[in-house]
């Protein structure tokens, strides 16, 4: 096993770059089904650094890379370009503790990872906002700059929002240079949509789309968590999440999910 080599590197690095490639590829969570969206996150997670580890090898002296690249070399599958215009590239981000400038780094390792130019849609989550404090325009426009940066630069086609009530995506829409064209709303939050955000949407030509992804996908303590428990003995708590990317594939004549993914960087903070 080489659990102890992983140690080493990961004691070493500053950086981490997790990529779980397409889950449709790993037979052991295909016949899983998680209860929720954070359990497939941390399985997904667990196993990867698992497979990662046990091909480690034990050289203590071997060179470690600033971003150590954590993958599954088996579920990695890049998109066929000649399939390329069959196919809807979406992805959705978490930033988790870092700032609008991540979101650049998210969009390339998407695009790297499948093998593409640029994704069909990307959604933002609201970064999360301090206690007692609530979302608003001036806290979104960094994150949504750095997107409309990346429209403009051909590297995404449309962005959208998650979770934006009627008055902050009115007040986003007014504001933006590119429109949102999408705003996902949770259901468990609301079993029907409201009416004015309906109705604002409808005006708007922004599409509504329902999701069940909890306000924090993955936590700090839930991601040093799955790290200890893959890699033993490492110093999991120096270990930070940035920024999680869930991408999907879909084929659009059939509407079936042909790829589906998650791309997870992290910082380590040693004191």
């Amino acid at each position: 096993m080489g659990t102890e080599g992983a140690r080493v590197l990961l004691e070493r690095a500053g950086r981490l770059t997790l990529q779980t490639g397409n889950l449709l590829n790993w037979g052991c969570l295909r016949k899983k089904c998680p209860a929720t969206p954070s359990e497939e996150v941390r399985d997904c997670i667990q196993k990867t650094l698992t497979e990662w580890s046990s091909k480690i090898g034990q050289d203590q002296n071997q060179e470690t890379p600033e971003v150590l690249e954590c993958t599954v070399a088996q579920a990695l599958e890049k998109i066929n370009p000649e399939e390329r215009d069959e196919l809807k590239v979406s992805a959705k981000l978490f930033i988790v503790g870092s700032n609008s400038s991540s979101i650049r780094d998210a969009v390339d390792l998407a695009c790297s990872a499948l093998g593409v130019a640029q994704l069909d849609s990307v959604i933002i989550a609201p970064p999360p906002v301090e206690d007692g404090t609530n979302l608003s325009l001036e806290y979104l426009q960094p994150y949504w700059k750095e997107l409309e940066n990346l429209v403009q630069n051909k590297k995404i086609v449309a962005i959208g929002t998650s979770d934006l009530d009627k008055t902050l995506l009115e007040q986003l829409y007014l504001w933006a240079q590119v429109k949102p064209s999408s705003n996902q709303v949770n259901l468990a939050s609301c079993c029907v949509m409201p009416p004015d955000l309906t109705a604002f949407a409808k005006e708007c030509d922004i599409q509504l789309l329902t999701h069940n992804d909890p306000k924090e996908l993955l936590c700090e303590a839930s991601f040093q968590e799955a790290l200890q428990e893959s890699i033993q003995n490492v110093k999991a708590n120096e270990w930070i999440p940035l920024w999680l990317l869930r991408y999907s594939v879909i084929v659009k004549s059939r509407g079936i999910i042909k790829s589906k993914g998650y791309i997870i960087q992290a910082q380590r903070n040693a004191s």
